[in-house]
């Protein structure tokens, strides 16, 4: 009998999709640690000091390491972009997908891990338009059929303006066809995430977005429980 011969992981098979979607139009894949420092994960971003992301409700700290900054096992994959900022500057156009933690109970939606997908482009001139015409072609080609974007006002310590970003499928098969979906948090980068990088807010400006590459399976198979892509159960894992 012949050997059954493996493939990717659906995750896998969809980063490699959002990697190449977002390279034909200039984006460069980047990636940083997954234990990462207080400084990276919170201070760099924007985040205050009291804010309730810090709380071990949300976050899961190191209690005991030999390093001499506090550690945690990152919250969202935007570290990457005050690394990759205070090392290369602007301009830059990075694609950041990788795992992150949140210290939370599971459900059919929820898991105390998941992969996340994190955009950020500065230039000189950048704006709101260039954000929602990025994220149209990025839908359009992901769900393959075209797309409609809209915005809503939202805070997130790292952008100001904050956006809520919802998406609609105008054409295809799909069940989400003609529907609004919140799909990710987004907005133009904070100027003191810029200055603390050692950007001259002043000279560039950009825009950031982050969406969970766990929902965008749930939109695009229908997928009805997130924990299946990590339960190992090759039931799930086969079907595609």
């Amino acid at each position: 009998m012949p050997e059954p011969i493996g493939h990717q992981h659906p995750l896998t098979q969809m980063i490699d999709e959002i990697n190449h979607i977002f390279a034909d139009i200039g984006f460069t894949f980047a990636e940083g640690p997954e234990a990462e420092t207080e400084h990276y994960n919170f201070d760099q971003l924007n985040v205050p000091k009291d804010h309730p992301s810090r709380d071990m409700q949300d976050t899961f700290w190191f209690k005991d390491t030999d390093v001499s900054e506090p550690t945690v096992l990152r919250t969202h994959t935007s570290p990457v972009q005050a690394r990759w900022l205070e090392e290369y500057g602007a301009p830059c156009k990075i694609i950041v997908p990788g795992k992150v933690f949140r210290n939370e109970t599971t459900d059919a939606t929820h898991e105390a891990q998941f992969y996340q997908l994190e955009g950020l482009h500065i230039d000189q001139g950048i704006h709101l338009g260039h954000l929602k015409g990025t994220l149209e072609y990025f839908f359009s080609q992901f769900f393959s059929g075209k797309t409609e974007v809209r915005f809503r006002p939202s805070f997130f310590p790292f952008v100001e303006p904050g956006v809520e970003v919802d998406m609609r499928l105008l054409e295809g098969d799909s069940k989400l066809a003609g529907k609004w979906i919140e799909v990710m948090g987004a907005g133009m980068v904070h100027p003191n995430v810029l200055a603390a990088a050692g950007v001259d807010a002043e000279k560039y400006s950009g825009y950031a977005f982050g969406m969970g590459i766990d929902r965008l399976g749930v939109m695009k198979y229908g997928v009805e429980d997130v924990r299946d892509n990590y339960s190992g159960d090759l039931r799930f894992v086969n079907q595609f």
